[in-house]
């Protein structure tokens, strides 16, 4: 239960040095884009491609090779989905997300925050972590694609950057 022997740990040793050298190199050649955490299927493929690697590494049915190629599809399959989004707004709505308005000018918008599961506290926490002391200094507050909440602080800023929220 806790040692099987010294050729598994050999193993377990040589598959990650050489699955590591794999995935940063497929990483590098996808572009930065691949570990973003722009939306849900950027998360998705962040997830899948840990798990590809835990299973290499930990699995004996799986070769480094099906492994690296595993890696090769995810990162392609997200650069096709990312292709599509930039190409096609039609796509892009189907498979993203939009940013929405939570809180605007001292009112918290209730409908959309029963759609999106964001509670009052929720707000008003990162509100606080954004080093604001009064709501009233807050002009908005966005739930981002990628699920964060962003703080837009002053009344004036809010207008030129909520371009694009559904409200």
């Amino acid at each position: 239960m806790l040692f099987d022997g010294l050729p598994g740990l050999v193993r377990v040793a040589l598959v990650a040095v050489l699955a590591y050298v794999v995935l940063v190199g497929v990483l590098r050649l996808a572009g930065k884009r691949s570990l973003a955490k722009l939306n849900a299927f950027d998360l998705v493929v962040t997830v899948a491609i840990g798990s590809t690697l835990a299973t290499v590494l930990l699995s004996k049915d799986v070769a480094l090779l099906e492994g690296a190629l595993a890696f090769a599809m995810l990162a392609l399959l997200q650069w096709i989905v990312a292709r599509l989004s930039i190409a096609s707004p039609a796509f892009r709505n189907l498979v993203r997300s939009q940013p929405r308005l939570l809180f605007e000018d001292g009112q918290f918008r209730r409908g959309a925050m029963r759609q999106e599961r964001v509670t009052e506290d929720e707000i008003t926490s990162v509100i606080r972590s954004n080093g604001v002391g009064r709501i009233e200094d807050v002009a908005a507050v966005v739930l981002e694609t990628d699920g964060t909440l962003s703080v837009i602080k002053g009344a004036g800023e809010a207008l030129s950057v909520l371009a694009g929220v559904r409200r």
